[in-house]
């Protein structure tokens, strides 16, 4: 059975969209997690959502010695047709968190965002990989088995223009700023926070890039798991553009449906002008690939 929904709903206006955030319980077996994230997904439709998000590893458990064995192409493997098949028959956008991406003899950890029609509209690769080392507490190294990615990724839903980062990506201040630029409303970093990381910067940093960047910041975690293996955090997050937590889950499995008011964006930016006041005659974000 699913969870029961936390559902918050505001006015919908002409500005606004409807958000539904996933917190799945992922294990061992990749068609269970796949046909249970199909379930949400469904769900999400019936609270008359716009998006549903899922998390960081949703078809798979988070560890280096797991992403081999669940790669798979994109997007011709199973779990692509099953995200374009439920996105098509529900009509409804899809950001299907991450699952590990094999292409040629290299393995990357990637999301893709897929569209009513069932078309896949793009895919973002974890450009910063998770390599630390908290001395009697938790070492990991994503280097080991991934590639990193080497491009941003935006894409628009009822006028809102969303950018994508995974996980240890919300670390890196520089590419929010980088979406900033790009005039993103709102970006969504499904991610898988440890029991270590995630009481001391999970919310810390959601909130420090919406303020920044005067934003919609959500944050999509995996359910808390049980050891052995790698923990997540949980507590899937949505944070408004003046940095106030707008809704946070537990560690269970869960889902919550809010409504964005993209408003509210246009207001924090023309009362605390900061895009306008930098000092760029100074200092400056640039993008170098392009």
């Amino acid at each position: 059975m699913l969870s029961t929904n936390v559902v918050q709903r505001g006015i919908r206006t002409m500005s606004s969209l409807r958000l539904a955030l996933v917190q799945l319980a992922v294990g061992d077996d990749k068609a269970a997690n796949v046909a249970r994230a199909v379930s949400f997904i469904e769900r999400a439709k019936q609270e008359h959502a716009d998006i549903v998000t899922l998390p960081e590893c949703f078809n798979s458990p988070y560890g280096t010695s797991h992403f081999a064995k669940y790669a798979e192409n994109i997007p011709n493997g199973e779990t692509s047709a099953a995200l374009s098949e439920v996105a098509r028959r529900n009509s409804i956008y899809v950001i299907a968190g991450t699952i590990p991406e094999r292409e040629d003899d290299k393995l990357y950890n990637t999301c893709t965002v897929w569209a009513p029609d069932g078309k896949l509209m793009v895919k973002y690769r974890k450009m910063h990989l998770f390599d630390i080392d908290i001395k009697g507490k938790i070492t990991f190294r994503e280097s080991d088995s991934l590639s990193p990615g080497n491009s941003l990724t935006t894409f628009e839903v009822k006028g809102c223009k969303i950018g994508i980062g995974i996980c240890y990506d919300i670390r890196f201040e520089e590419m929010a700023r980088l979406y900033r630029n790009r005039g993103c409303q709102m970006l969504i970093y499904p991610g898988a926070f440890n029991m270590t990381t995630g009481p001391l910067h999970w919310s810390l940093l959601q909130r420090s890039r919406a303020n920044d960047n005067q934003l919609y910041v959500a944050c999509v975690s995996p359910a808390r798991g049980l050891p052995p293996g790698y923990v997540a955090w949980g507590h899937t997050q949505l944070t408004n553009p003046w940095g106030e937590i707008l809704n946070e889950l537990g560690d269970s499995e869960d889902m919550v449906v809010a409504d964005i008011d993209l408003k509210v964006v246009d207001e924090v930016r023309s009362q605390i002008p900061t895009f306008g006041q930098r000092r760029t005659d100074l200092y400056d974000t640039v993008w170098k690939k392009d």
